[in-house]
């Protein structure tokens, strides 16, 4: 069994459509953790598809792109999926649904943006939207990242998670 310093944390990326906040998030998460952390992501409603402006944002920098696709949350409360330990949730309106219970009881938080794809305006002005998204969910993720995860009681690392959505 590894160590808590050596072990890899799941973390799951939750919104409604799963075609741009939550991909993003899940693109920094395994950038910026490094391999002490592998991110996913998933939605309540998937659009079934990534936005284009998501991956075109992406790809101006630098990520592989290959692994974007719109998928439901319940591909992650199957047997078999991997257990999270870490959920976010990174839509405006997401505090409020349903969410399914996961197995592990993993910590959670709500880490709202406003939604990239409602934007409106002109087409730079929606991929500002887009650019806007990323360093709010780039800056969340990296304190996130370099919090002393294993140093930490539950209840502290709560209270760090849910400053974090309040930043």
């Amino acid at each position: 069994m590894p160590s808590a310093a050596e072990k890899t944390y799941n973390v799951l990326f939750l919104c409604t459509g799963n075609s741009a906040r939550s991909i993003i998030a899940e693109a920094i998460m395994n950038r910026v953790g490094q391999g002490r952390f592998k991110g996913f992501s998933a939605g309540s409603q998937p659009k079934g598809e990534v936005h284009p402006y998501t991956l075109d944002l992406l790809k101006t920098l630098n990520y592989n792109t290959d692994f974007a696709r719109s998928k439901n949350w319940e591909e992650f409360a199957e047997p078999g999926a991997p257990q999270m330990d870490f959920v976010f949730t990174v839509c405006d309106s997401a505090a409020a649904e349903t969410c399914p219970v996961w197995p592990g009881q993993p910590m959670s938080a709500h880490w709202g943006v406003p939604d990239p794809a409602a934007a409106e305006g002109t087409d730079a002005e929606r991929h500002f939207a887009f650019s806007d998204t990323y360093r709010m969910l780039e800056g969340r993720i990296s304190v996130f990242t370099s919090l002393p995860i294993a140093g930490l009681d539950r209840l502290a690392l709560q209270k760090r998670l849910d400053d974090i959505g309040k930043a």
